[in-house]
């Protein structure tokens, strides 16, 4: 929803940007602690990645 929000997109949408994002997978990485962030960062992270930043 952080991602919806800050993009102002739908729910689906930002589902999708964020599972085709190379942070989701690294979010699955044990090894990255992508984990331990909240949902803000990570939102962050997904829109900077798409930026290119």
């Amino acid at each position: 929803m952080a991602l919806a929000e800050q993009l102002n997109i739908t729910p689906e949408r930002a589902l999708e940007l964020f599972y085709t994002s190379k942070t989701c997978e690294e979010l699955h990485d044990p090894s990255t602690l992508l984990y331990t962030f909240g949902n803000r960062y990570i939102a962050d992270e997904v829109i900077a990645e798409y930026r290119g930043m």
